[in-house]
């Protein structure tokens, strides 16, 4: 499935001399892929404007939300460690199959590749590197229920991995569930906080759901 995002500047949230905080929308990759075909992505997008851009983390190309960009090498340091040391609040709003019966709760599986099936990921109680995601219900209806989850740990795939392992993979997951089952992964990066490496005070943005 193919996007026609709109340019980095009609994406951003905040901004100011020391990073940036875009959406990325979902079917645009963060950064580039292999091959000339995947050059396009959002962090190309954002230097055309922003040529001091440098990329924190990533989000998954299905995915959309909220992402954080450095504007100095400095800055990115700051903002890695922040991440490497779960220093950065980060809440995801998704449409699951099924009705969840737990009302919030913890998910704690590990999660390794699977070789096998690459890209796809795995629970591996052997190999696999520790994961956490906790959640809480929004919504619930017959054949859905809308879930707020925070990724206490950022393994790769990890909250698609681990609602699939409880028996509630997210609508339109075309590695984890049926693709077929929503128009995009109903998936999306709603929040982010941590204290501004810079100023030192407490950064929370919010982006609201766009499914």
């Amino acid at each position: 499935m193919g996007g026609t995002a709109q340019p980095a500047m009609h994406n951003i949230i905040f901004q100011d001399e020391h990073l940036l905080i875009l959406n990325k929308p979902a079917w645009l990759l963060a950064v580039p892929g292999r091959g000339e075909d995947k050059q396009d992505c959002l962090w190309i997008r954002v230097r055309r404007d922003f040529p001091d851009a440098l990329v924190v983390h990533r989000l998954d190309m299905a995915t959309s939300g909220l992402m954080v960009f450095a504007r100095c090498i400095e800055m990115q340091r700051a903002l890695s460690n922040l991440f490497q040391l779960r220093q950065v609040f980060k809440r995801y709003e998704a449409v699951v199959t099924g009705r969840m019966e737990q009302v919030a709760g913890e998910i704690n599986l590990p999660i390794g590749a699977d070789w096998s099936q690459r890209p796809k990921r795995q629970i591996d109680a052997v190999g696999g590197k520790p994961a956490l995601t906790r959640f809480h219900q929004l919504d619930v209806c017959d054949e859905s229920t809308r879930v707020a989850l925070e990724p206490v740990t950022g393994r790769t795939h990890q909250l698609r991995l681990h609602l699939a392992a409880i028996g509630h993979p997210i609508f339109g997951d075309a590695l984890y569930g049926d693709a077929s089952s929503a128009p995009r992964l109903l998936l999306h990066a709603c929040a982010l906080g941590f204290t501004h490496p810079a100023t030192g005070k407490a950064l929370c943005i919010e982006h609201a759901s766009p499914f």
